[in-house]
């Protein structure tokens, strides 16, 4: 098994994200590209402290684009979107 640190990038701050955090109590993050479900929910309970209900993952492929006369790709991400369990709540940014 990976490092709990490993696994798991960032969070990802969108209006998106902050909908789904605020009416859903769902938590948008990116995490590496190896990590499977169990991973994912073991890192975030262990770092975080949080009981997940489910993880969801998304693959995104990286785009085209062109730097000068060259053309260049982005590189792919994954995300995954971590549903807590009821009651639970977590606050990437406090005291802001």
């Amino acid at each position: 098994m990976k490092h709990v640190f490993d696994v798991i990038k960032k969070p990802l701050f969108t209006e998106k994200g902050m909908d789904m955090k605020e009416s859903d109590n769902k938590i948008l993050i990116q995490v590496n590209a190896d990590a499977n479900k169990h991973e994912i929910k073991q890192a975030m309970e262990e770092i975080f402290k949080v009981k997940v209900d489910k993880v969801n993952v998304v693959n995104i492929k990286g785009k085209k684009r062109r730097y000068g006369k060259s053309i260049g790709m982005r590189s792919d991400k994954r995300k995954a979107i971590v549903t807590l369990k009821p009651g639970e709540k977590l606050d990437f940014i406090e005291g802001v």
